[in-house]
């Protein structure tokens, strides 16, 4: 559990970094975040 907070920690980082590079990269990965929980809501899938 702890690698796995450490590599959400990690990967925020990243992400963050990136965004400031290139702004708008933004737009495409919450495009991707919002179409992928829609399609995991729509179709019932939890994940936990």
């Amino acid at each position: 559990m702890t690698l796995h907070l450490q590599l959400e920690y990690l990967l925020a980082l990243i992400a963050g970094i990136v965004i400031l590079i290139v702004p708008r990269l933004l737009n495409y990965i919450v495009a991707i975040y919002l179409i992928a929980v829609g399609v995991i809501g729509i179709l019932g899938i939890r994940v936990s």
